[in-house]
């Protein structure tokens, strides 16, 4: 989900910043479930009080991502009364000679990157 990042002043206004609020509020709870759309959510959240044209195309894109990744997600069930598990569904290998598992760890940086903040981001999955 490449997307250039959002800016305090970069296009026209919103015309509508009622509906912009209620759809990027939806989105923060989708964040509970979908991890991997935080930092962005995060990000046009930080422009809520007076969102632009840009801003609301964002939102667009992210749902339309949400839309291609309906089927992903994680499951979280209790497998004992003290053990909580979490299994992700996607880029979860198992090699059919060796039936053994791979997990794999996904790690970014971001050096003041952001125009608005210039806060340096970094983030890891695994």
């Amino acid at each position: 989900m490449a997307t250039s990042s959002p800016h305090l002043v970069d296009s026209s206004m919103f015309l509508n910043p009622v509906k912009h609020r209620q759809v990027v509020g939806a989105l923060q709870y989708v964040t509970l479930s979908q991890l991997d759309i935080t930092y962005v959510v995060n990000k046009v959240c930080q422009f809520m009080h007076a969102p632009t044209e840009h801003h609301w195309y964002v939102v667009k894109i992210i749902l339309r991502y949400l839309h291609g990744t309906l089927n992903h997600g994680m499951l979280i069930r209790r497998a004992s009364e003290t053990t909580l598990r979490a299994f992700m569904d996607s880029h979860w290998k198992c090699t059919s000679s060796t039936k053994l598992s791979s997990l794999e760890a996904f790690s970014n940086a971001d050096w003041a990157g952001c125009l608005d903040d210039r806060i340096s981001m970094g983030g890891y999955v695994i």
